[in-house]
């Protein structure tokens, strides 16, 4: 039978259906814990498993019930699936109640166990990224070539930034800077340059290459996004150009980046849509095989931005690099999840 040939009552017990199944899955402490730790991050089964100290089976079961009453949803990263809370579409008949749910679980702090649970899990993504730039510092436009030559997104991410609108210039940022050859492209533009990165090697060849190039307006920090908001930066502008698939959590970097962001400032995101390459994982430091462009959308609502100019790149090698802009709300959507 298709949708369209439902008559109302039927339309009325499929409602009841998915709401039967909804209250199925909240009646479990176990999947109510799977939810909060899913606010902003995205873990697999075996990751959930450790944070929850439960069974690999145990989880395994939670998460179908979950995915069956859409409330979560996952997918592909290589040979692992990894889960999320879901999106829900305004045409969704019980979105206010799925809207309710998360609004009134994410009041809730996060039990301590289970915090700790994700600050290991983020804690080892982040060693593994960091230890393979430590390793390839010096080869990492041999490393980057492998997916897209600096030239082939670069200038458009340098079009983005040029044609934005800023209240003032006075701070960029700039995540991840690799060896700091898009400095050059945000020293001119504005009074104070933060770059900053994770990665001590790679920090410091970007540190060279503006010294070398007479880049004395910027500032080099050394470890996350959140260092420069404990910091009391605040920027104009802030830039990550192929960096969001090496991070940790991308979606807790979104609302990091929401904080640093000044009213009606710009982020630039230049980064892979999602692929199924998985080799980058081992030749390139990929903790993500790229990202679907609702992911940047969904992820910029929470941090309170609005999303603006796209442009999608195809490369040959079958990559696609999608270069989004979005902008810091002046006043708060309500409707955002934060």
């Amino acid at each position: 039978m298709k949708s369209q040939d439902l008559l109302p009552n039927d339309t009325y017990h499929l409602s009841i259906e998915r709401l039967v199944r909804l209250c199925k899955a909240c009646a479990d402490p176990q999947r109510m814990a799977i939810l909060r730790v899913l606010k902003n991050n995205s873990f697999g089964v075996l990751e959930l498993s450790t944070i929850l100290d439960c069974r690999q089976s145990g989880v395994s079961h939670h998460l179908k019930v979950l995915v069956q009453a859409e409330l979560i949803t996952h997918h592909r990263e290589g040979n692992s699936i990894f889960y999320r809370r879901a999106v829900i579409p305004q045409s969704h008949p019980l979105r206010a109640v799925i809207q309710g749910l998360f609004n009134n679980l994410d009041q809730l702090p996060l039990e301590e166990k289970y915090q700790q649970g994700v600050d290991m899990i983020r804690a080892q993504r982040a060693e593994s990224s960091q230890a393979f730039f430590a390793r390839h510092a010096d080869r990492f436009n041999e490393q980057q070539v492998l997916i897209a030559e600096y030239g082939q997104y670069a200038r458009v991410a340098a079009d983005a930034v040029h044609g934005l609108h800023f209240e003032s210039k006075n701070t960029a940022i700039e995540i991840g800077p690799g060896e700091g050859v898009f400095l050059a492209e945000l020293a001119p533009q504005f009074s104070k340059i933060f770059a900053v990165d994770n990665s001590q090697q790679m920090l410091d060849r970007a540190q060279a290459f503006a010294q070398v190039n007479q880049l004395n307006n910027i500032e080099f920090i050394h470890g996350e996004a959140q260092q420069a908001l404990e910091r009391g930066v605040q920027a104009d502008c802030v830039v990550m150009n192929m960096v969001l698939h090496h991070v940790p959590s991308p979606a807790e970097l979104f609302i990091t980046i929401g904080k640093l962001l000044k009213p009606e400032g710009h982020l630039v995101v230049c980064d892979l849509c999602r692929h199924d390459q998985s080799w980058v994982r081992d030749n390139c430091g990929d903790l993500w095989l790229g990202f679907a462009s609702e992911d940047f959308s969904e992820w910029a609502h929470n941090a309170q931005l609005e999303t603006g100019e796209s442009l999608y790149l195809g490369l040959r090698n079958g990559f696609q690099i999608q270069v989004r802009c979005f902008r810091k709300q002046s006043k708060p959507n309500e409707s955002s999840i934060t």
